[in-house]
């Protein structure tokens, strides 16, 4: 029997602010954000960051839009001076006085991801690169390099075009995002405490008979109702959940499935909640099925003792499943199914759960291993079951103190919740 993991403390505010107690302190994280950012940038002699994405130019300047379109904004970062945001129409009147802490505003230049005329893409390519040239030029940056991250291959181009060294800026973001603030880490309890209200819910809407993605569909509005900025869910049960199947099923829930609920993408000021949660409908569950969840279970919570500081990634990834376990060939085959991954808010790809640093498996982590740190909050999740036969999942959240792991979602996770009983 493993040893019981931590709770961390819970959260003694909700998600509105007000003015006669101390919550999330808004102003205190994006100055510590943006400094944990200059000091990435600093070490690596890098004086310029360019960045797309919402979210993360949401972690570098505070400003966030509706990514309809990928590159419709972006924002120019740097080590030593104020960052110049560059907004997608609409925002670019609407936004400098509602985000009165960054200083400088320029329209971007967009080429809606290269749906419009190879002749209007390429004008509209060189105007962007242009004014990132100007600005770097105004700021004395001419010939140091400039970090890039999140552009297509037309912006890379013309930037080179201008004669500017193009560095890769992924690796600088993710790095500076890696540790967590006090208020980014009450974020992400935030989320996992919305995510209560989501995991009730689909106690009270699985039922044998019910769709599964109406019971989603319940789920995501509970969230949002609990003060998620965007609510999640998707539900896989019966012969679907595992090895975790089509989550868009229409499926209809039968009496005796196993079904997981999932909150991943439950977002609260951009970070994104990583939890599952396990079900059975109908009915109690069975002692296989039972000991099935406490084997998922135990290895789960024996992964998540290993994340202490110090410890490294490859000590984590030794205690999860092998893929020859499931009758696997490759541990490619567990890829985001027997793993762990950091959790935040910077983005890559515009996904739709935020992946931060460490990523956790067997696949790579017992090769390359990294150091777990203070500050990390890393979601820890995996499976059991049979092809078609059915499966378990659970997901937890946790952050990394000096003292060892803490989960930081309240909500349930020791048994098989039972609903819809009949």
């Amino acid at each position: 029997m493993t040893a019981p993991i931590d709770y961390s403390a819970k959260l003694h505010f909700g998600p509105t602010t007000n003015d006669v107690h101390q919550g999330i302190d808004l102003a205190r994280m994006r100055a510590e954000r943006a400094e944990r950012l200059r000091g990435v940038l600093r070490a690596h002699g890098v004086p310029a960051l360019l960045i797309t994405g919402a979210e993360n130019v949401r972690y570098a300047v505070g400003f966030w839009w509706s990514e309809f379109q990928l590159q419709a904004a972006y924002a120019l970062f740097f080590a030593e001076h104020e960052p110049v945001v560059f907004a997608p129409a609409g925002s670019y009147h609407q936004m400098p006085d509602q985000a009165p802490w960054i200083p400088h505003w320029r329209i971007a230049r967009s080429w809606m991801g290269g749906t419009v005329s190879e002749g209007a893409a390429a004008e509209e390519a060189k105007l962007f690169a242009d004014g990132i040239a100007a600005e770097l030029s105004e700021r004395g940056l001419v010939g140091e390099p400039l970090a890039v991250s999140e552009f297509d291959n037309r912006a890379i181009e013309a930037l080179t075009a201008q004669d500017i060294e193009v560095r890769a800026g992924l690796p600088l973001l993710m790095e500076s995002s890696r540790i967590k603030t006090q208020d980014e880490i009450s974020c992400l309890k935030m989320v996992a405490s919305i995510s209560t209200n989501a995991f009730m819910q689909a106690l009270e809407s699985l039922r044998p008979g019910v769709l599964q993605s109406k019971v989603a569909r319940e789920v995501k509005r509970a969230s949002e109702e609990a003060g998620a900025e965007f609510g999640a869910s998707k539900v896989m049960a019966g012969p679907l959940a595992f090895e975790r199947g089509i989550s868009g099923s229409d499926r209809r829930l039968e009496y005796g499935d196993l079904a997981y609920v999932l909150t991943c993408g439950t977002s609260f000021l951009g970070y994104t909640a990583c939890l599952y949660r396990q079900y059975v409908v109908g009915r109690s569950a069975t002692a296989q099925e039972q000991g099935l969840y406490s084997e998922l279970h135990d290895r789960m919570d024996t992964v998540i003792g290993e994340l202490r500081p110090g410890s490294s990634t490859a000590d984590v990834a030794a205690h999860f499943a092998p893929a020859s376990k499931f009758g696997f060939a490759d541990e490619a085959e567990l890829l985001t199914i027997e793993y762990a991954h950091g959790i935040g808010l910077v983005n890559v790809g515009s996904r739709f759960v935020h992946y931060n640093y460490p990523i956790i498996n067997r696949q790579w982590s017992l090769r390359y291993p990294e150091e777990i740190e203070e500050g990390m909050v890393i979601a820890v999740e995996g499976i059991e079951g049979q092809h078609r036969g059915g499966g378990v999942r659970t997901e937890s959240m946790v952050v990394v103190t000096a003292d060892g792991p803490e989960l930081i979602d309240h909500f349930p996770r020791d048994e098989i919740l039972v609903a819809g009983a009949i």
